[in-house]
């Protein structure tokens, strides 16, 4: 495989390009709001929930990481068969397209029966895997006990909003999404404060929302005739050889989103049993780093449909050009993202604070986190456009996996453990830590494996032709 680099195998580089930025607003925008949107459930339940304590607040964020875990292997599912859906979609294979998500919807809805079965049989255990104290265990696992229960339609929901924006069909996921946050937020407020039912409350609206979203989403679907309404018979029709190439694909991805996941609990393990206080800082600023995160969202998403359609059409030159522009982009608007972060820091988290129920301590650490987010989300952004925007669509999904477990887990877990429990360093200093010790090997490897051009490995017969003439 000749380097990208290669200027008589690649196109020039313009940002001129009113065709380019036509496609790639198009996609990346209401992606974005519709990430906005789905993030704002989070929002809105810790700006309420935050209104009951921070017990309460730290509590809902711990059981949070259950869901969290689900999403995280959801999302390497939807991943790993959008590596399919969107080469497929510029082949337009539209058996090959069913075929994928079948076997995808499968592989979601059991997973997610499996999570709410733990939590609704055992929420205090899932609970105490993060956190000790007696009433923080109460009122994290009153929360997941009727939560979980929200579990098979989040997952369907994403699942379903991938294959619809893998094929360029961004408006729907977009609408279902605020229509389940306004619910969202209008249940949240009258089952936690009128009807005085607290974390319960919260937990109920997010199950009646999410079921609400996901029939929305199948409803209007049928009426549209859209892509993912099919007979069972092009869903579920699988054989060995179709299984096979599936999983052989998509099973890095989900092994690594799998991995990130468990790596993300394990670092909140650490940091709620450095104290409530701090934990409660943590959930109050990933609201807004959710928020903000959904703008990157919008733009990897965009990335991933248009390098996949271009390289499955055999456009591999194209699709070259476009992953530098995208390489630009991101980093710019992730500087301009970290100072708004930085600037707004006394605003944003003084929101929670209605009623004073926070202490100082609590809110000083939430802005100094922010600072911290503010500062290095440039750099934390590099691996993300990589592996999620570019390799994976690209038909590469094994090297994101293999060197982010390896570095996730075998690397920086330990430091930050060593950092919180042995050398005893300050928290804020043991959650940038984690920051430096994960994102600074990742830039630089999947940098180095970008500019190789090995990440271009097609699946469809155009594809693969394409990339034979492209490496002469």
């Amino acid at each position: 495989m000749p380097s990208i680099n290669k200027k008589s195998n690649n196109l020039p580089l313009s940002f001129g390009d009113k065709g380019f930025w036509r496609v790639a607003l198009t996609l990346a925008i209401p992606i974005a709001l519709q990430n906005m949107l789905t993030a704002s459930f989070s929002l809105i339940d810790t700006l309420m929930v935050g209104q009951l304590g921070p017990i309460a607040l730290s509590a809902t964020g711990m059981a949070g990481q259950w869901s969290w875990l689900l999403n995280m292997v959801i999302f390497g599912i939807a991943s790993g068969a959008a590596v399919f859906i969107s080469q497929y979609w510029g082949n337009k294979d539209i058996d090959g397209i069913h075929r994928s998500l079948g076997i995808a919807t499968v592989s979601a809805l059991l997973l997610s029966v499996v999570f709410t079965v733990i939590a609704a049989i055992t929420p205090e255990g899932v609970i105490t895997i993060f956190n000790k104290d007696p009433a923080v265990i109460e009122s994290g696992a009153n929360y997941l006990r009727y939560a979980c229960y929200s579990y098979p339609a989040i997952a369907l929901t994403s699942l379903l909003g991938s294959t619809l924006r893998s094929t360029e069909k961004v408006r729907l996921p977009m609408i279902v999404s605020g229509l389940s946050a306004i619910t969202n937020g209008v249940l949240n407020y009258l089952l936690i404060f009128p009807a005085g039912l607290g974390v319960k409350g919260a937990a109920i609206a997010t199950v009646i929302s999410s079921w609400l979203g996901l029939a929305l989403l199948l409803i209007i679907s049928l009426i549209q005739k859209n892509i993912i309404i099919a007979p069972p018979s092009k869903l579920f029709c699988f054989t060995r050889a179709s299984l096979s190439e599936f999983f052989k694909k998509t099973s890095p991805v989900i092994l690594n989103e799998t991995m990130w996941g468990l790596g993300t609990v394990v670092y909140n393990v650490i940091f709620s049993n450095m104290g409530y206080e701090e934990f409660a800082a943590i959930t109050i600023v990933r609201t807004f780093e959710n928020l903000l995160f959904c703008f990157f969202i919008g733009i990897c998403n965009a990335c991933c449909v248009m390098v996949g359609k271009e390289i499955g059409s055999g456009e591999i030159r194209e699709a070259v050009r476009d992953t530098k522009r995208f390489n630009i982009i991101m980093p710019i608007l992730s500087v301009v993202s970290g100072i708004i972060a930085i600037a707004l820091r006394s605003p944003l988290v003084s929101l929670f604070n209605i009623g004073d129920q926070y202490s100082a301590h609590t809110l000083g650490i939430a802005e100094a986190i922010l600072i911290i987010y503010g500062v290095w989300i440039a750099i934390r952004n590099v691996p993300f456009i990589l592996i999620v925007g570019i390799f994976r669509p690209g038909g590469d999904t094994t090297t994101g996996m293999k060197w982010e477990i390896f570095i996730l887990w075998l690397f920086a877990i330990p430091v930050t453990a060593i950092m919180a429990y042995v050398v005893k360093i300050p928290f804020l200093a043991v959650y940038a830590t984690m920051y430096l010790c994960e994102d600074i090997p990742k830039s630089i490897i999947f940098m180095i494996h970008y500019f190789s051009g090995k990440w271009i490995r097609p699946v469809t017969d155009e594809g693969k032709a394409a990339l034979a003439e492209y490496n002469k």
